[in-house]
């Protein structure tokens, strides 16, 4: 420790003097199988190679960190490897790093290197590479999609093994396009699936979509894209951002973009850029006061010193952004600092000079990094601090493990004697499971190794920003919000959303082209809303029901006429009173059975028509009660007989009042004379039996059933007794009615005589009673709810044979009662022809 600690300060004393390092000539090693290495040492920002019109070397000016701290790994994962006795025991590995300045074009050079045939600088043309050696075995980097899209397709032709340590483009992953290309970082469909998982945890489904243009931006907004609109996520904004070309970045296809971001509501852009093409898009956005908004990077830009240290990026609003995890490398600062002060040591650079004369390699791509012969410590520091130096340090554990199975090595050494060649390394790669740094790695069928991600944000104190872990990404998203801290007034999450949330109960109704643009529509009674994404409400099963605004269904009570219900009860009552007055009535006619007044009411008709009024009370429980089929079958037939018994008994009377009052008198006896005895019965009992064959042929034609109504009601399901045909149930009425017609005709003008009791006049009212009672229940039916007909038939029978009771009996009741002494022969049976006191007269006769 105290030897490194001497290093540091002379690589810092020397850098504090100026004097130039050799880290440049640190970058090669040799050894028995030498990897080569593609990393962004230098930048070719300001050379525009667009503008090149001969191919002529390219100079790369600009000096990239992050570069410099990957191929700094891979030399340290080497190093471990070859002092180390795990892998490789008696064998050494060497390397060969360029740079690639971030620039296909630039990095097809070193890869023509790599390829050239072992102690040469030219690749052989040959029919059959099986036996053709390479310069390398395998190839590390490089860092971009750009660039790998193009050295994968060529190292590929060849199967050169190839580990990117960065290039994340989904394109890599087509086994049949890119056989011999790996990676040690998650593909960005993973990054993307983690982007779309932090929007929907957040409730932001309203946002912009910025890509650079490159294949970094293209298809990772792309990807982005398409995974957001499968969870239903909308993309209000997109637009590319062209990359800097010749220092002077050209942005005026987002000048548009930028000012509809502006109006709008959306809170949150989603930038998939290089780190070159964020830092021009940001300087366009901050000299166009682009309000502050979330921004979700991705990971190339939110690390990257290009962006961080940009003017004015503290007002750009909250940036978060998903960062692999790795595995920590405590030792790499302490490595970076032993390389920086070996290069400071003027002894150590002239052991190298001597040791590594220039190469020719050297002579043809030219120096490897001038730039890192000036670099600082303080200028890596920030690097050091998130660098993700893991991916290039377990890139090159993945090959050694390939080059330990090819090899067959094991502790003691490798039996293998034969030279590995590139495609017999490839074979042990595919699915290769290994160990880098304690952290079990796996390259999958598509090349591709499974990391967990770390959800960063940039939380500023100084001029740099500081990363703070504030979640984690394993496949399912984990957010500490209480570590959130935005960058809005009183740290306020923003919301980023067309459209409010829906409430519970409501479905969206869109509006325009955009989903997440709709009003919120409330469910009807009868339906409900099923999820919180659903755009129409489900309707409830046929026995649910669901009130409105509701999530759920309620499954439906039966309803039917219960015998608790309080107009049951009533009913009752009332049946009770009927009921109660018909044997009251009966008991005193038949007490007084042989009196003129009884005798003038009917006799034992009178009584037959009483006990009829009693069968027609009693019917009126058949409605009360679950209805069943039997119930059904007999509710009219038994309310409906009875009354034609009474009203047979009726329309004796009124036939004999009519022809004593209308008819002359020789008529009239004669008719009179058949209005009684056995043949006024038999009368009786064909009404009857009239009204007993209408009734078979409408239970038998069209029998009621038991029905039960799901749409009757709310949230009930509706039992009842169906009528099939109300033809046939007219006539069943219509019999009983014309009866009653009948009777009314024949008593309503009839005049009585003074001192005489005018019987006709009870034969009037009752009838009229009957009439004015089923009439009035017609219109009254159809109009009250479905649910209450029953009651409606009850009252409708029970007011009916009140009606007749207070018309025709009661009132001779009170005369038994209250007036024996007008129960006299003369008052009620001597009345001769037109007399209508005197009928009865001749039944008084023959009883």
């Amino acid at each position: 420790m105290p030897g490194l600690t001497l290093l540091g300060l002379m690589a810092l004393l020397g850098c504090g003097l100026g004097a130039p390092l050799c880290l440049s000539r640190q970058l090669s090693m040799p050894g028995h199988y030498v990897l080569g290495g593609l990393f962004p040492l230098g930048s070719t920002e300001d050379v525009g190679l667009g503008n090149r019109t001969q191919p002529n070397a390219t100079v790369c000016t600009r000096f990239s960190p992050l570069g410099l701290l990957w191929a700094m790994a891979m030399m340290m994962a080497v190093e471990e490897i070859n002092n180390g006795s795990a892998l490789l025991p008696g064998l050494r590995l060497g390397y060969d790093v360029f740079d690639t300045c971030s620039e296909p074009m630039v990095a097809m050079k070193p890869s023509l290197v790599f390829m050239a045939k072992a102690g040469s600088r030219s690749i052989t043309a040959d029919c059959d590479y099986t036996q053709y050696r390479p310069r390398v075995l395998a190839v590390i980097g490089p860092h971009m999609s750009e660039v790998a899209l193009v050295t994968g397709k060529f190292f590929s032709f060849f199967l050169m093994p190839q580990v990117s340590y960065s290039a994340s483009t989904d394109r890599l992953s087509s086994r049949e396009t890119f056989p011999s290309f790996f990676r040690t970082v998650p593909s960005d469909r993973v990054q993307a699936a983690a982007m779309v998982e932090l929007l929907l945890e957040l409730r932001w489904n309203w946002v912009a979509v910025v890509g650079s243009d490159d294949e970094y931006g293209r298809q990772g907004m792309s990807l982005f894209s398409s995974l957001a609109n499968t969870k239903g996520i909308c993309i209000a904004h997109e637009g590319i951002v062209p990359l800097p070309q010749g220092g002077s970045p050209r942005l005026d296809c987002v000048q548009g973009l930028l000012p509809r971001v502006n109006q709008s509501s959306v809170q949150v852009v989603v930038l998939f850029s290089s780190a070159r093409a964020a830092r021009s898009f940001f300087s366009h956005s901050l000299h166009c006061r682009l309000l502050p908004k979330v921004w979700v990077a991705s990971e190339a830009w939110l690390t990257s010193d290009l962006v961080m240290t940009l003017p004015g990026m503290a007002r750009v609003g909250t940036v978060l952004g998903f960062l692999h995890q790795g595995a920590r490398i405590p030792k790499f600062s302490a490595y970076v600092q032993t390389r920086l002060a070996l290069a400071a040591d003027p002894a150590y650079c002239a052991l190298l000079d001597a040791e590594r004369p220039q190469d020719l390699e050297e002579r043809v791509v030219g120096p490897r990094c001038p730039q890192c012969d000036h670099v600082t410590l303080e200028s890596l520091s920030e690097g050091l601090m998130y660098h993700r130096s893991f991916p290039a340090y377990a890139a090159v554990y993945g090959v050694a493990q390939a080059l330990h199975d090819t090899l067959l090595c094991d502790a003691s050494g490798c039996p293998a004697q034969e030279p590995v060649q590139p495609w017999q390394l490839l074979e042990n790669m595919y699915n290769l499971s290994f160990r880098a740094h304690g952290l079990t790695l796996r390259f999958d069928a598509s090349g591709n190794v499974a990391m967990d991600y770390d959800l960063k944000l940039w939380v500023w104190q100084d001029a740099m920003p500081t990363l703070c872990t504030v979640g984690t990404f394993n496949g399912r998203l984990s957010l500490w919000r209480s570590r959130v801290r935005w960058h809005t007034p009183g740290n306020k999450e923003p919301v980023s959303q067309c459209s409010r949330q829906c409430g519970d109960g409501q479905v969206r109704r869109v509006k325009g082209f955009h989903s997440c643009c709709y009003d919120c529509v409330d469910c009807k009674a009868g339906s409900y809303q099923r999820s919180p994404d659903d755009a129409l409400c489900a309707q409830c099963d046929q026995d649910q029901w669901s009130p409105d605004r509701s999530t759920r269904c309620f499954p439906r009570r039966p309803r039917f006429l219960e015998w608790g219900e309080p107009a049951v009860l009533v009913l009752l009552v009332l049946l009770g009173l009927a009921l109660g007055l018909v044997l009251a009535a009966l008991g005193l006619f038949v007490w007084h059975r042989d009196s003129p007044l009884v005798r003038a009411s009917g006799g034992p008709r009178a009584c037959f028509g009483l006990a009829c009024l009693g069968l027609v009370c009693l019917s009126v429980l058949l409605f009360p009660g679950r209805p069943s089929p039997a119930s059904c079958l007999a509710q009219q037939p038994l309310l409906h007989l009875p009354l034609a018994g009474c009203l047979s008994t009726f329309f004796l009377q009124a036939a004999e009042i009519f022809a004593r009052s209308e008819l002359p008198p020789s008529w009239a006896d004669w008719l009179c004379g058949h209005l009684w005895g056995r043949w006024a019965w038999l009368a009786v009992l064909l009404a009857m039996l009239a009204q007993a064959a209408l009734c078979t042929w409408y239970l038998v034609a069209f029998p009621p059933e038991v029905e039960t109504d799901w749409l009757a009601l709310p949230t009930e399901a509706l039992v009842r007794c169906r009528v099939r045909s109300w033809i046939s149930f007219s006539l069943v009425h219509a019999a009983n009615a014309t009866l009653a017609f009948l009777c009314f005709l024949g008593t309503f003008q009839v005049q009585s005589q003074p001192g005489r009791y005018n019987g006709a006049r009870g034969l009037t009212f009752a009838t009229l009673a009957y009439l004015i009672t089923w009439v009035s229940f017609v219109p009254l039916l159809a109009n009250v709810p479905v649910a209450s007909q029953p009651a409606v038939h009850m009252a409708a029978a029970l007011l009916c044979v009140l009606g007749i009771l207070a018309a025709f009996h009661l009132p001779k009741c009170y005369l038994l009662l209250r007036r024996p002494d007008l129960n006299t022969p003369t008052f009620f049976l001597e009345g001769g022809p037109g007399d209508a006191g005197g009928q009865g007269g001749g039944e008084g006769r023959r009883l």
